[in-house]
């Protein structure tokens, strides 16, 4: 029986609409398996709610914000910003346990754009993403958070948040592509969460040492959050030179991740079969 594959489309036009059904069609099949498993993929969801919960109510009352302000206030624009970080789990395990299972090499032998796999996997996490920053701004809603500048600077913030996490998701896919199962998350998580906490996520950078301060604040992490504090009107902002300059050090930080990692996402999924 001879099989008759599709022809390649020639045009630039017709590729790129080519790339982007067949990437649609990926990442509606993560989206059907979330739907699949709605327990896991709530859990992923609220667990930054029981993070904003235990420090909010748990911890917080011990910490002291220079210059002063509610904790809360300060807490939850730190929280949106680790939220985008933890995404590099979920892309990590999704993208290796599909490389162990042999899916993904099933994939590239089927007549599909090259690049569908790896922008379906990017598009529907970052609609999770959303949905989960969506999340988080309701619970900061609740327990007392709120934005004091205007409209602008509000959408100036999610948008810096979304961009971290999509640097945050290169890094995932490179390294899950890198990986040889999902079991190794475990590795994965062992340099997630100390990057994450060495910043001002949680604690003002200035209650630190001097040298583990400055460290933190240089974090892409603190970066994201003290831009987001700054545009929402949340206290904790700082006044060195890195706070000043947050929102510009916001945009190059997952610039420059980016520019890193995707080609070396695109290098790894071309030499998977080698």
């Amino acid at each position: 029986m001879t099989v008759i594959l599709p022809p390649v489309p020639r045009t630039p036009a017709a590729r790129l609409r080519w790339a982007a059904a067949d990437g649609w069609t990926i990442a509606r099949r993560t989206l059907t398996h979330w739907g699949r498993r709605p327990g896991e993929t709530a859990v992923a969801l609220l667990f930054p709610v029981l993070m904003v919960l235990m420090f909010g109510y748990l911890l917080g009352g011990g910490i002291l914000i220079p210059g002063g302000g509610d904790y809360r206030e300060f807490l939850l624009p730190g929280t949106f910003a680790m939220t985008m970080l933890f995404g590099i789990e979920t892309t990590f395990a999704a993208v290796a346990t599909d490389a162990a299972r042999g899916v993904t090499d099933r994939f590239r032998s089927m007549p599909m754009a090259p690049s569908a796999v790896v922008t379906g996997r990017a598009t529907a996490d970052m609609l999770h993403s959303a949905l989960g920053l969506a999340i988080m701004i309701g619970c900061g809603l609740a327990v007392g958070w709120q934005w004091r500048g205007d409209a602008a600077d509000a959408a100036l913030a999610l948008a810096l948040l979304l961009l971290l996490r999509l640097a945050f998701l290169w890094i995932g896919i490179y390294l899950g592509l890198l990986a040889r199962g999902p079991e190794s998350l475990a590795a994965v998580q062992l340099l997630v969460w100390p990057v994450g906490f060495l910043s001002n996520a949680f604690v003002p950078t200035g209650t630190m040492p001097g040298w583990l301060g400055t460290l933190a604040e240089w974090n892409p992490i603190s970066a994201t959050a003290t831009a987001a504090r700054h545009l929402f009107g949340n206290p904790g902002t700082g006044d060195s030179w890195v706070a000043e300059h947050a929102v510009a050090l916001a945009v190059a930080w997952p610039a420059l991740l980016i520019a890193i990692f995707f080609p070396l996402s695109v290098r790894r999924y071309r030499r998977l079969s080698r």
